[in-house]
C-alpha cells in the first residue's frame, strides 16, 4: 500500500462521510444516523488495507466465498454484511460470518436461515430485500407481497426482522422507490432503511436511509 494510495482513500472516505452529514443535516437528520457500509466486494488488497487504516469498520460482500476468503482471519472489530443474493445451500456459512444479512426475499431462504440460527443459538440481523422496481432479473420480495412475506418472516419462521433493503433500477430516479421502502418499513414497524449507493446515496439519507451501501465513490473503479 503506498502513500498515495491511502492518501486517496482516506479523502475519498471523508468526502463521502461529509456529503453524508449534508444530507442528513438538510433533512434535520442527525449524521450519526446514518451508517456507512464500504462495499469492499472485489476490491484489491491494497485498497482494502487502505480503507481498514482509516479507521472504517463496517464492510459489504456479494458473495459468502469471497467474504470467507477476504475476511475469515480478520473478523474481529468488524461489522460484516451480505448485501448479495444468499443461496440456501450458503445459508450456514453465510450464519457463521455475517453480522448482517440484508438479502432475505423468500420462504425457503427463511426456512432455512431459521434453522441455522437455531443451530447455532443465535445469528445474524436480518433486512429482507425488496425488488421495488419489480426487475425480473433481480432478487428481492415484489413490493405488493413484501407485508405477507415479512408477517410471515415474524410469525411462521419466528424470525426478527430488522429493516429493508433495496436496489433501485439504474434507469430511473431513485427517489420513488426510496420513498416506497420507506412506507413499508413503516407500516410493519420497521426502523431501518438500507438504500442508496454511490451514485444516490444522498437522496436515500433524504429518504431515510440508516444505512448507506458505497463502493465506487470510496474505492475508486475497479479496473
Amino acid at each position: 500500500m503506498t502513500a498515495t494510495l491511502q492518501a486517496s482513500i482516506a479523502a475519498a472516505r471523508q468526502a463521502v462521510l461529509d456529503r453524508i452529514a449534508a444530507a442528513a443535516t438538510a433533512s434535520g437528520r442527525a449524521p450519526g444516523d446514518v451508517t456507512l457500509v464500504a462495499v469492499s466486494k472485489q476490491q484489491p488488497e491494497d485498497r482494502i488495507a487502505a480503507m481498514l487504516a482509516t479507521g472504517q469498520t463496517i464492510f459489504g460482500e456479494n458473495r459468502v466465498q469471497e467474504a470467507q476468503d477476504r475476511w475469515g482471519a480478520r473478523r474481529n472489530s468488524l461489522e460484516l454484511r451480505l448485501i448479495g443474493p444468499l443461496q440456501s445451500n450458503k445459508a450456514r456459512e453465510a450464519v457463521a460470518l455475517f453480522d448482517v444479512i440484508e438479502t432475505l426475499d423468500r420462504p425457503k431462504l427463511a426456512a432455512v436461515l431459521a434453522d441455522e440460527i437455531q443451530r447455532a443459538g443465535g445469528g445474524p440481523r436480518l433486512f429482507v430485500q425488496v425488488n421495488t422496481g419489480e426487475e425480473p432479473q433481480k432478487a428481492g420480495v415484489i413490493p405488493t407481497e413484501a407485508d405477507a412475506f415479512i408477517a410471515a418472516c415474524r410469525g411462521e419462521f419466528g424470525l426478527q426482522i430488522e429493516g429493508l433493503m433495496c436496489i433501485p433500477p439504474e434507469a430511473e430516479a431513485a427517489g420513488p422507490h426510496f420513498a416506497l421502502l420507506a412506507a413499508i418499513a413503516r407500516r410493519n414497524g420497521l426502523e431501518r432503511l438500507s438504500m442508496g449507493m454511490s451514485a444516490d446515496f444522498e437522496t436515500a439519507v433524504r429518504f431515510g436511509a440508516t444505512s448507506v451501501r458505497v463502493g465506487s465513490a470510496l474505492f475508486g473503479t475497479r479496473g
